[in-house]
């Protein structure tokens, strides 16, 4: 005999924040998706790019654990946003045989645009949010993001 069992609130507030993310997600990753269908990337290659973007010049070692793919797989995302002019090839100083992957002004140019488009659209949904909720909002965000980011 099936049992009635009541969902607690906080299932509800958890159905409701999966919901939220996979809209807004969605949303944003339409508007995203467009733009790089424009400049011919992927979202793996972007990701590559935005990463590389905040940070040093990797190894394929590096770029292959980062994305958690074969260095086979690192170095053909490596291979195609070279061709497209985003990265370049060097030799670490110390150890000519290490091929470091560095991203080039035109790849920084591109991952600003699209991070300013990204941004200029969080920003147009939240002109309806007072600043208050919008503050709790980026507090939460903030605490949300630490936990998830240590695991």
């Amino acid at each position: 005999m099936p049992t009635n069992i009541q969902a607690s609130p906080q299932s509800k507030d958890h159905a409701k924040l999966a919901d939220f993310i996979l809209f807004s997600q969605r949303e944003f990753l339409l508007n995203l998706s467009r733009e790089l269908n424009r400049d011919n990337i992927s979202f793996a290659q972007f990701f590559l790019l935005s990463h590389l973007a905040s940070s040093k010049d990797l190894t394929m070692t590096d770029i292959a654990r980062k994305m958690s793919h074969s260095t086979a797989a690192a170095t053909g995302l490596v291979d195609r946003l070279e061709k497209l002019g985003y990265m370049e090839r060097t030799h670490a100083i110390d150890d000519r045989r290490k091929v470091m992957v560095r991203v080039t002004s035109k790849g920084l140019d591109l991952v600003n645009r699209l991070r300013d488009g990204l941004q200029s659209q969080i920003a147009d949904a939240m002109t309806e949010t007072s600043s208050n909720d919008a503050e709790t909002f980026m507090t939460s965000y903030r605490n949300f993001d630490t936990t998830v980011g240590a695991r």
